[in-house]
């Protein structure tokens, strides 16, 4: 929902305004592109107009203490825009939890099919850093690569980084013909086929030759920094938790990110840790990071799918309560 708030400052000393503002206000122009809100303003009387609109007024507020003392950086405004949203966005939650929301695509607006999935949507739009976890056909890698989509379209981003471990069901990529980006390419096919059905295979194509988006295995993230991002890692339950901890280090200023994966799903070794399980264990209570699961309810390919899921799950309970037994 879009709100228009006002500000006006009283009693504020002229270099402080110039500080907040920036030259050719600059700094207001990334506040506007960090909360995705219109900030337009005649000499120290400011208008903000979009879903974060309070935020937007909050975060000013913020700064303009800071530009009493000195000259802001980018850091500040960064800061000042993040701990804003952050409580707006617990303020959403707890007034709009019924509020339906869609991505905007080029197949049109995408929205949620079960009360789990409108949730997931909810969660992609007010958190920076959101863990999906489910069985196949829920949705939790398509929506979220709608939410980057969207969001790129609203110039909310700047790229689309999507990541993927490089884990074998069962194959080994040894036997599998070509180079190294020849190898894990099938890895990443399921990413390609989501982009190319929301944005169109022509455009797809024109961002990434212009490094606008990236499709990558996991291990080509250590050592980066990513800012301005939204960073979507699929397949998690394949990561050990070592990786995940660098995927989520890698996390910088004006960024996104979407870990999804379903913990029954797990390729690894039996003697190595799936890294989404240990991120579910450790990271749970960790404020900021949103933490949702769907079930089988929320499977949304043929109706055999979600049978299939719940007997596999049946199935499992079963084993553990004969070990628990033993």
């Amino acid at each position: 929902m879009s709100h228009t708030v006002h500000l006006q400052f009283e009693d504020y000393h002229p270099v402080a305004l110039q500080r907040l503002c920036g030259a050719l206000d600059e700094h207001l122009q990334t506040l506007s592109r960090l909360l995705d809100t219109q900030i337009s303003r005649r000499f120290d009387h400011f208008t903000f107009s979009g879903s974060h609109a309070h935020a937007a007024r909050n975060a000013l507020v913020a700064l303009m203490e800071i530009a009493e003392q000195r000259e802001l950086s980018d850091e500040d405004i960064n800061l000042a825009a993040v701990e804003a949203k952050t409580a707006d966005n617990q303020h959403i939650e707890k007034t709009d939890k019924n509020h339906a929301y869609y991505f905007h695509t080029k197949r049109g607006s995408i929205g949620g099919r079960t009360p789990r999935q409108n949730g997931y949507i909810r969660a992609l739009l007010n958190h920076d850093i959101v863990f999906g976890l489910g069985p196949a056909g829920t949705g939790k890698t398509y929506l979220a690569v709608a939410a980057a989509v969207d969001a790129m379209d609203k110039h909310q981003i700047e790229r689309i980084v999507l990541v993927r471990p490089a884990v074998e069901a069962g194959e080994k990529l040894g036997f599998l013909p070509g180079d190294l980006a020849q190898k894990v390419d099938p890895y990443l096919r399921p990413l390609y086929d989501a982009l190319y059905d929301l944005m169109g295979f022509d455009r797809v194509t024109k961002l990434m030759e212009k490094g606008l988006i990236e499709i990558a295995p996991l291990a080509y993230m250590r050592g980066r920094t990513l800012n301005g991002a939204y960073v979507i890692l699929d397949e998690a339950q394949n990561t050990t938790p070592e990786q995940m901890k660098m995927f989520l280090t890698r996390i910088g200023f004006g960024t996104k990110a979407v870990i999804t994966g379903d913990l029954s799903q797990i390729d690894l070794p039996r003697n190595i840790k799936s890294g989404l399980r240990d991120a579910n264990e450790k990271l749970r209570d960790v404020e900021g990071l949103y933490f949702h699961t769907f079930t089988s309810e929320d499977v949304v390919r043929h109706p055999l799918v979600q049978k299939i899921v719940e007997a596999y799950e049946e199935a499992d309970n079963q084993h553990t309560e004969l070990s628990l037994e033993k």
